[in-house]
């Protein structure tokens, strides 16, 4: 089964002090995308050349990479996960769930059960960095997440997947 673009609900977000966020590219949420899949769920993103993966958890400080976007799939668990900086949005993810942030993207866990874990991997296996927006040089970090190209591929769906329709 594959997701259309109309599934998948988008959310967008402006610079948010120390955060820059994307204003080009939404962030992009696949409820229960994953639902029967939990333990493929490596392979399927590693399968759409979304590698350089790991799994644990999301970390509970504000966080973004300007180098690279991030896939991250909810493979146990829930959470809230604070989006867009700290007047950004709260959003509930769970088992199955999946979260595509464009670079720049700030997040961080708010609450989560006790047994909540993420896939997470990067289009190319880009090594990411990891920018708190305190260790940031403001000018160097828009100039890098403008120049991060968009996926050949959806993480999960592939050519044909929402992502490469809704990040043109």
């Amino acid at each position: 089964m594959n997701m259309q673009a109309s599934d998948v609900k988008t959310l967008y977000f402006k610079e948010d002090g120390p955060i820059p966020n994307n204003s080009s590219l939404p962030v992009l949420l696949y409820k229960k995308a994953l639902e029967g899949k939990l333990d493929r769920c490596e392979e399927i993103f590693n399968s759409n050349n979304w590698t350089n993966s790991w799994t644990n958890g999301v970390f509970d400080y504000h966080h973004y990479h300007s180098n690279t976007h991030e896939v991250l799939g909810v493979i146990s668990g829930g959470a809230t996960i604070k989006l867009g900086g700290e007047n950004g949005n709260e959003v509930k993810v769970a088992e199955g769930d999946v979260v595509v942030l464009p670079a720049g993207t700030g997040h961080k866990r708010i609450d989560a059960s006790s047994n909540f874990k993420v896939v997470g991997a990067y289009p190319d296996g880009i090594q990411h960095n990891l920018k708190t927006g305190e260790n940031s040089v403001r000018f160097e970090d828009m100039e890098d997440i403008e120049q991060v190209p968009i996926p050949e591929e959806d993480p999960i769906y592939g050519k044909e997947g929402p992502l490469t329709s809704l990040w043109k």
